[in-house]
């Protein structure tokens, strides 16, 4: 296993749109493998393939405290939605960010697991509201983008600042 670069905003990279996975094989175990392990090294509780310059459909989290309940989504789509929440989000491609973003309450996504087996999922709570944070990373959109133009700015100033001085 290895850790993997994850991207940080405002990357180009990041607004890419995730082709599916066409064939679930070696490589793509292994890349899930990888990503679980970086995300749990960032200390985060998902990440998608776009966040580490992979761009297929494939995301991993685990939202347990103890980081033995690893999931993975592989050519997810979301179904249905249902219901309204706000959530204080964070994101491993943009670092010490959080800010409050609206998103469905309910959702049902469809995806492969990394043995090439279907499921369906029904998730409410942090759950959906991670799936959706998730799979819109593999839309090339970043939660930030939820955001006003002017704190978006704010932030971009902020992380360029950031990056300098860590030069």
């Amino acid at each position: 296993m290895a850790l993997l670069n994850i991207l940080k905003y405002p990357d180009e990279r990041l607004h890419t749109v995730a082709k599916p996975v066409a064939e679930i094989d070696d490589r793509i175990k292994t890349l899930t493998k990888d990503m679980l392990e970086t995300m749990y090294e960032a200390r985060g509780i998902g990440l998608a393939a776009t966040q580490v310059d992979v761009h297929e459909r494939v995301v991993v989290m685990d939202l347990s405290e103890e980081q033995n309940e690893p999931r993975v989504f592989i050519n997810p789509i979301i179904t249905h939605k249902n219901g309204e929440t706000t959530y204080e989000e964070g994101c491993l491609s943009v670092p010490g960010i959080y800010d409050t973003v609206t998103r469905a309450e309910q959702v049902t996504v469809e995806a492969f697991n990394e043995e090439g087996e279907k499921f369906t999922l029904e998730a409410d709570g942090l759950l959906a509201i991670c799936i959706q944070h998730e799979l819109d990373h593999l839309a090339g959109k970043v939660f930030v983008e939820y955001l006003s133009a002017l704190k978006q700015n704010r932030i971009k100033t902020k992380l360029k600042k950031r990056a300098k001085h860590n030069l």
